[in-house]
């Protein structure tokens, strides 16, 4: 990577950036990736964008609103700037891929617009007197030679594919993050190692279809059995996988090893195959649920999240009812449930909206109550048993008590014998809600 000049005043070694990361857990780690290509070029990360030469927002192109808090954003920091010309702004990410060009114009004052795959030529947007891009997507960039700069903590996040080949009609992911490529096998139990080595106790491993992972030798269930035989990681998730691309040794290896927690977000998106069939989902839901079955016959105390869009133009009355049947059927612990937004440059962007804003509002939050009953009552029968919780950090509401995840990814506020965070301790649920389990270490 070139070298960075740096900026006027400066040397190498004094140069600051803050990241502000949107989206999913995609971006945190590309943040992470960022921060540790500029760390190659003497930029050290700081918490406050006041002591910042750059700011960086990372953002997410899934939804329009999530856009338009980012550009709110960005602009508060370019007014913020006032004449502080030293200081340079821009935007990464999705969004940055999705409106290219456009985004220079539409927001003056804004330096440099980089896309998923130019976090490598970063240097040069850094160095250029003028606003400038870089929004080449590449077939064969995975960074796989980039250390990221991962924030403290017991979990990391280790990107093992980047990219998608799914094209479903309402999602801009393909347009803007690529085809899909998969990073070797061994660079990343290598990287896993290290993860290990820096007291890590939980991976996760991501991809936009992550079960769709194979790097020409090794499939994605003979990965999760080698990140299960690395010492000193005591748990493996995984996120997000497609249903069409949950293979046999996916489902035995998360059956057969201990480490790979049993806990599966599982995307639906609707509950009617014509509404499956018009998104080119790429399933049934025939298909869907002979899945579900199997995998509570292989792994009976998995847990099962779901993503949800209400409103996809073509619903019917008939068709949400049959999502929300389902949604009841299935059972599912969490569930992320939206209104359909349509996207700019997706398939289903020119397909005429037949459901009002009301009526994805009614239908949204008839989801959203039904959910928040249903995990409550999966929850509460968890009271009166114990469960493994690794301590993630300080309970923010109760003095000295600790908050973690179980295996089954389930949030656990828990009162301690030590307040020692990187613990795997036992704890007995005493109380439940529909998002958090409350208990002591026993």
């Amino acid at each position: 990577m070139p070298a960075l000049d740096g900026l006027p005043g400066q040397s190498r070694t004094d140069r600051t950036i803050y990241i502000e990361t949107y989206g999913c857990q995609m971006n945190v780690a590309d943040s992470e990736l960022i921060a540790g290509v500029l760390a190659r070029g003497g930029y050290a990360s700081v918490a406050n964008p006041e002591h910042a030469d750059i700011i960086l927002l990372n953002t997410c192109a899934i939804r329009e609103n999530a856009e338009q808090r980012v550009a709110q954003r960005v602009r508060h920091f370019i007014s913020a700037r006032e004449n502080n010309s030293r200081v340079r702004i821009g935007l990464a990410g999705c969004m940055a891929q999705h409106h290219r060009d456009r985004l220079l114009n539409a927001i003056p004052g804004l330096d440099f617009v980089v896309g998923p795959d130019g976090y490598r030529r970063l240097a040069q947007l850094l160095d250029a007197e003028e606003p400038g891009t870089d929004v080449r997507l590449d077939r064969s960039e995975t960074y796989q030679d980039i250390a990221p700069v991962r924030a403290s903590g017991v979990r990391a996040w280790l990107t093992i594919m980047r990219g998608c080949n799914r094209f479903c009609t309402f999602c801009v992911v393909p347009y803007v993050r690529g085809r899909e490529r998969s990073l070797p096998a061994d660079v990343l139990i290598k990287e896993a190692h290290s993860i290990a080595a820096h007291g890590f106790r939980e991976i996760v491993l991501l991809g936009q279809t992550v079960n769709a992972y194979n790097d020409g030798t090794t499939d994605f269930g003979a990965l999760l059995r080698m990140m299960s035989d690395i010492d000193g990681i005591d748990r493996v998730r995984f996120t997000s996988p497609h249903p069409a691309d949950m293979a046999d040794s996916a489902i035995e290896a998360m059956r057969d090893c201990g480490k790979v927690s049993p806990y599966l977000h599982l995307p639906l998106q609707s509950g009617s195959d014509r509404i499956l069939a018009a998104m080119d989902r790429g399933h049934t839901i025939d298909e869907y649920m002979r899945l579900v079955e199997r995998l509570r016959i292989e792994i009976p105390d998995i847990a099962l999240s779901t993503d949800i869009i209400v409103g996809y133009p073509g619903e019917t009355e008939a068709d949400f009812a049959a999502t929300a049947d389902l949604m009841d059927e299935v059972g599912y612990d969490h569930a992320f449930m939206f209104k359909y937004s349509r996207r700019e440059g997706t398939r289903a962007e020119k397909v005429k909206e037949t459901v009002s804003e009301q009526d994805k509002n009614a239908r949204l939050q008839r989801l959203i109550a039904e959910q928040l009953t249903r995990a409550t009552a999966i929850n509460q029968k968890r009271i009166g048993h114990a469960t493994e919780v690794l301590a993630e950090f300080p309970a923010r509401k109760q003095k000295g008590w600790l908050s973690g995840k179980d295996p089954q990814f389930k949030t656990v506020v828990f009162e301690p014998k030590s307040t020692d965070v990187g613990r795997l301790v036992t704890v007995m649920i005493e109380s439940a809600g529909p998002q958090t389990l409350l208990g002591r270490e026993v």
